[in-house]
C-alpha cells in the first residue's frame, strides 16, 4: 500500500437543489435549508407523492455555450456539463493544453436521460384498439417512426453523458459509466481512484448526474412504497433516522470531482483539496429494495474502506450517512456503523445531507463526498434536519437540526443503494 500512487481531489463542481455551485450548496446545508418543494417538471397533483427536490432556475446557457451537441440532451447531461466546467476551472484544467488528454479519463455514475413520455403515450393511445384490448403494433411502429426523435432516443443510453463530456471538454482517456443504483457516483469515484492508482490514468473526471423526477420515476418509487407521501408538509418530509420517517424525497442534480495523481498535481502547482484514502465496495446479494437485516453488506463495505485507507476506527471524525429517510435503510445503516465502530460509534457525528438535498439517486454519492471535503476545510458539520422524535433503533449522534463546529481530519461517506449495492469512501486532509 505504501508504494501505490496517491490520489487527490483538485477540483469540484455541483448543480443541486440547494444551488448551482459547491459553495452555495454547502452554505445552504449549513443553514439547514430544505431544497424540497412541489413538483413542477410535470403535473404530479394526482400522484401519491406530489413533491421532490428539483434543481431550480437552471439554464445550461448560464454555464457554457450551448452548441448542437446539447440540443437534445437530457437534464442529466446538462447538469453534468455545468458541474464539469466548474470542476475543471476549479482545478485549473479548463482549456489546459499542457495536460496529456489521453491520460485524462472519465468515470461516471450516470442515470437515464430523456424520457419522451408524451410521445410514447400519444403513440399508445392512437394504436390501442379498445375492442380487442390490444395494441396495433404496426400502427405503433409507424407512429413511433414519425413522432420519436432519433437523437432524443439515443439520450436514454447511460453512456451518452460521459461521451458528451469527453467530446466537449476533450478528455481522451478511459471512459466508463456505471449505474449501481444509489451508489453509482460513489462507485465511479472509487473505480476512478483505482485506475489512477494502477497507472491507467493521471487525471480522472469522476462523479454522476441524474434526474428521475418524471412520471416513470415517481410512479416506480411510489410502487415500491419508497417515497414519502407527506404532501401536506413537503419540506419536512425527508427526516432521516427520525421515528416518524415514511420514505425518501426524490432529488436531481450532478456532482463532479477532478481526481489526480499526487505528484502530477504537485508538478503543475495544483490546489489540493483532500486525498482519497479509502474505497470499499460490496453487495448484499439479498433483496432489490431492502438491505440484509444483519447489515452484512454495509459492514463489509465499511471494513473494506477502512482497510484500504490504512486508518484506524478511532481516526474517522465524521460520517456523511446514506441516510435516506426510509425505515429499513436508516436502521440498518445505524446497525452497521455500530458493528464496525463499536462504542466509538456513539462519539462519531453522523448526518444526512439528504434531509435537505433529497436523494439525487445516481448523483447522490459524489455530492455527499463533496460535502465531506467541505467539512474538512470549513470545520462545520451539516445537520440532519427535521429530526424531531428520536427512533430507539437509531441512537447515534445525527447532528440534529443545526450545523455544528467540529474539526475533522478524516471523513467517511456511505452510499447503500437498491439491489444491495454498497460503497464507502474515505477522504482525508493532506
Amino acid at each position: 500500500m505504501n508504494n501505490r500512487r496517491r490520489v487527490v481531489i483538485t477540483g469540484m463542481g455541483a448543480i443541486t437543489p440547494l444551488g448551482h455551485s459547491v459553495g452555495s450548496m454547502m452554505d445552504a446545508q449549513l443553514a439547514g435549508t430544505s431544497g424540497v418543494d412541489r413538483i413542477t417538471h410535470f403535473d404530479a397533483s394526482k400522484f401519491p407523492t406530489t413533491f421532490a427536490a428539483q434543481v431550480k432556475d437552471f439554464d445550461l446557457a448560464d454555464h457554457l455555450e450551448v452548441t448542437d451537441r446539447w440540443a437534445h440532451s437530457g437534464l442529466n447531461s446538462r447538469f453534468a456539463a455545468a458541474a464539469t466546467k466548474q470542476a475543471l476551472i476549479d482545478a485549473g484544467l479548463y482549456g489546459d493544453e499542457k495536460v496529456d488528454r489521453t491520460r485524462f479519463g472519465v468515470y461516471l455514475g450516470s442515470g437515464e436521460g430523456v424520457q419522451d413520455f408524451h410521445a410514447l403515450l400519444w403513440n399508445i393511445a392512437q394504436a390501442y384498439t379498445p375492442e380487442g384490448r390490444s395494441l396495433d403494433y404496426a400502427m405503433f411502429n409507424r407512429l413511433s417512426m414519425e413522432n420519436f426523435h432519433a437523437e432524443r432516443e439515443a439520450e436514454q443510453e447511460l453512456h451518452m453523458t460521459g461521451a458528451h463530456l469527453a467530446a466537449h471538454f476533450e478528455l481522451d482517456g478511459p471512459n466508463f459509466t456505471c449505474l449501481t443504483a444509489c451508489a453509482a457516483s460513489s462507485q465511479a469515484v472509487g473505480e476512478a481512484v483505482d485506475m489512477i492508482r494502477q497507472n491507467q490514468a493521471d487525471v480522472m473526471l469522476a462523479g454522476g448526474a441524474h434526474s428521475m423526477i418524471h412520471p416513470f420515476g415517481v410512479t416506480g418509487f411510489n410502487l415500491l412504497t419508497a417515497l414519502s407521501t407527506r404532501n401536506d408538509a413537503p419540506k419536512q418530509a425527508s427526516r432521516p433516522f427520525e421515528l416518524n420517517r415514511d420514505g425518501f424525497v426524490l432529488g436531481e442534480g450532478a456532482g463532479m470531482v477532478i481526481l489526480e495523481e499526487l505528484e502530477h498535481a504537485k508538478a503543475r502547482g495544483a490546489k489540493i483539496y483532500a486525498e482519497m484514502t479509502g474505497y470499499g465496495s460490496t453487495a448484499d446479494a439479498f433483496r432489490v429494495t431492502d438491505s440484509h437485516e444483519t447489515g452484512r453488506g454495509a459492514i463489509a463495505c465499511l471494513e473494506d474502506a477502512l482497510r484500504d485507507s490504512g486508518l484506524s476506527r478511532e481516526q474517522i471524525g465524521y460520517i456523511n450517512a446514506h441516510g435516506t429517510s426510509t425505515h429499513v435503510n436508516d436502521s440498518i445503516e445505524t446497525l452497521a456503523i455500530k458493528k464496525v465502530f463499536g462504542e466509538r460509534a456513539y462519539k462519531i457525528p453522523v448526518s444526512s445531507s439528504k434531509s435537505m438535498l433529497g436523494h439525487l439517486i445516481a448523483a447522490a454519492g459524489v455530492v455527499e463526498l463533496i460535502t465531506c471535503v467541505e467539512v474538512l476545510h470549513r470545520g462545520w458539520l451539516p445537520p440532519t434536519i427535521n429530526y424531531d422524535t428520536p427512533d430507539p433503533e437509531c441512537d447515534l449522534d445525527y447532528v440534529p437540526n443545526q450545523a455544528r463546529q467540529h474539526a475533522v481530519t478524516h471523513a467517511l461517506s456511505n452510499s447503500f443503494g437498491f439491489g444491495g449495492q454498497n460503497v464507502s469512501l474515505i477522504v482525508s486532509k493532506v
